[in-house]
């Protein structure tokens, strides 16, 4: 821990959060690339401030100038993203190829992205050819969505991060295994959606017909064998009908494993996708009603390993704010 930190923390156990906020802001302007980061954590999270997602992207960028490395890292989705200030694609790609030059990471994204059919703006270009597999509910078939560098670089990115999936014990309050998901899994939130995985993102928006602003976090799955996820509804009960969860997208990133079938028992399908095919579906309709006939499993999975990319689209843009 930093001296700066560690001397702010000394305020926080004193409960003098404003005096916290001084001595930061004080070493900020000092040049304290670490008193930034610390400012800009506080904006996003809202811990200790009032969230501020304006402010935290600017205390980011701020500590970016300052060189420390993290804060470039998510500057470059920010921007990218447009979280806390407008998009802007051609910037992020200035950020991307100057870090491209030092930075294993980002020069992997780079040539990513430079294998991508982008306008200037980083919106895809082009059609994207569609099998109906269902017309009511809509599940859609998308051949070779995703490229098979694509699917191999969010296996690589992914997999270091995957942790078991796990939901919050009721009684205790701590978190458990999750008894319908028992498989692996990482989502890339957007201060970790670097412009590589923003520009898969808005691929998922061009074909399903969305915003990408419509998205949760892009998530990696990892489905051992045994591994499944039983039957379950993606539509959240008790939410405000715009930010119902109204579609999902899959996208297969491999295809060398037995088993793991996506199946839509009340419809009688079962999908098994390759690599890089894609897999949309409605779980709600737009005012918010969730379709008991999209409920769906991933079977187990027999041998091998699957991975799986998973974005559930709400109705309306996601509220950040």
């Amino acid at each position: 821990m930093s001296d700066v930190i560690g001397k702010a923390e000394t305020f926080l156990k004193r409960g003098d959060v404003q005096g916290a906020a001084n001595f930061l802001k004080q070493a900020e302007e000092g040049g304290d690339a670490l008193a930034a980061r610390e400012l800009a954590s506080w904006c996003l999270s809202g811990q200790y401030v009032r969230r501020d997602l304006c402010a935290s992207r600017s205390f980011f960028e701020r500590a970016a100038e300052l060189g420390d490395h993290y804060s470039k890292e998510v500057t470059r989705a920010f921007v990218a993203g447009g979280v806390g200030g407008p998009a802007d694609w051609g910037r992020a790609m200035l950020l991307l190829r100057g870090a491209a030059t030092n930075d294993p990471r980002a020069a992997a994204q780079l040539t990513l992205i430079q294998q991508m059919q982008l306008d200037p703006s980083g919106q895809p270009r082009g059609a994207f050819a569609r099998e109906i597999v269902c017309e009511d509910p809509s599940v859609i078939l998308f051949r070779g969505l995703f490229t098979e560098a694509e699917c191999a670089y969010l296996v690589d990115v992914g997999t270091p991060a995957l942790r078991p999936s796990v939901i919050v014990d009721p009684a205790t309050g701590r978190q458990i295994p999750n008894p319908i998901r028992t498989s692996t899994a990482m989502a890339f939130p957007f201060v970790d959606e670097n412009p590589a995985v923003h520009a898969l993102n808005r691929r998922l928006a061009a074909a399903s017909g969305t915003d990408v602003r419509q998205g949760e976090p892009l998530q990696v799955l990892r489905y051992a064998p045994g591994e499944q996820y039983r039957q379950h509804s993606d539509a959240l009960p008790g939410v405000a009908p715009s930010q119902q969860r109204v579609l999902t997208f899959l996208v297969y990133l491999n295809e060398d494993y037995e088993g793991g079938e996506t199946e839509f028992s009340q419809l009688g399908l079962k999908i098994r996708g390759h690599i890089g095919d894609g897999l949309l579906f409605r779980s709600a309709s737009a005012d918010g009603t969730p379709d008991p006939r999209s409920v769906h499993a991933g079977l187990p999975v027999t041998s091998g390993a699957k991975y799986l990319a998973s974005r559930w689209i709400r109705a309306a843009p996601l509220v950040l704010e």
